[in-house]
């Protein structure tokens, strides 16, 4: 076993300092709306932010989770993201590994075809006419679904990863009987986990950041996303806020500021706790990659 030099122990010790100080301060910011959402409104105005709250309440809390709207649109937002992603996940595998093996016929054609919608789209009058006339989607959970399953960016992203695995492995599977069926899903699939993990975040993240297409095509509350809920919550707070000023209510002030602080937090909560589930796999993605040079 090599023992450490005394410099080499003071270099690493160096970049943990530095690793530290790094993250506290990317923390910082994260910290702040926490307990900025946590204060009273007058003590911001007055004040400013802080990383302490100021006279503690719970009011801009209080606003969002008023009535049980917000909880039916957390149980969308988490269907719909759930949902969304495994099967885009299902279809963008599909169309990316075909197109990833050299024996494909038309494979430029279908490539140049995905690649073209990348460049020019058919515009928001098309896009809702197509959906709430023709598709009929309106109204329904699945328009906040079905039309976001294939994105060519992330599309590209697996079949480059897909051509990256050895095609000896396939051509030994087929040798032994085994189909393209089984081949994907017992071969490619195991061994691409890395790339399925960052594209599938990017789904999620897609998915769980939907807003504009709830306010396009859905009128139900009950379908509401939370997103677009939140943001309706905001406006109406903005809105109060600008009615009291107008009245002139003493010793009140709407919590603007703080309710969308506290709309950050509720929103952006629940998704952050998925990364540490799939480090691992990005971790494994960087080795992978420095292994094969």
């Amino acid at each position: 076993m090599i023992k450490e030099s005394k410099s080499d122990r003071l270099l690493k010790m160096f970049m943990y300092i530095i690793l530290v100080v790094f993250s506290v301060y990317c923390m910082i910011p994260f910290i702040t709306v926490i307990s900025s959402s946590l204060s009273t409104e007058l003590s911001i105005l007055r004040d400013g932010y802080s990383l302490l709250p100021q006279n503690f309440t719970v009011d801009a809390y209080k606003l969002i989770f008023k009535d049980n709207t917000i909880y039916k649109a957390y149980g969308v937002t988490i269907f719909v993201t759930v949902a969304g992603t495994l099967l885009a996940m299902l279809v963008t595998c599909a169309l990316a590994y075909p197109l990833s093996i050299r024996a494909l016929k038309y494979k430029n054609k279908i490539n140049f075809y995905v690649y073209f919608t990348m460049l020019f789209h058919g515009g928001l009058v098309a896009n809702y006419l197509l959906i709430s006339k023709y598709l009929g989607m309106k109204d329904s959970i699945w328009v906040l679904i079905i039309p976001a399953l294939i994105s060519p960016w992330n599309m590209f992203l697996l079949r480059n990863f897909f051509k990256s695995v050895d095609e000896s492995l396939a051509e030994s599977a087929k040798i032994d009987g085994a189909n393209d069926i089984y081949i994907f899903f017992k071969i490619v699939l195991p061994i691409s986990l890395p790339a399925l993990a960052t594209v599938g975040l990017f789904y999620a993240m897609g998915f769980w950041n939907k807003w504009f297409e709830a306010m396009l095509y859905i009128s139900d509350e009950n379908l509401f996303p939370l997103q677009y809920l939140v943001m309706r919550i905001m406006n109406n707070a903005e809105f109060a806020n600008q009615l009291s000023s107008q009245i002139s209510l003493p010793n009140y002030v709407v919590p603007t500021l703080t309710t969308r602080l506290a709309t950050t937090v509720v929103t952006i909560g629940p998704i952050i706790f998925l990364y540490p589930f799939l480090q691992k796999y990005f971790v494994k993605g960087l080795m992978v990659g420095a292994v094969k040079g």
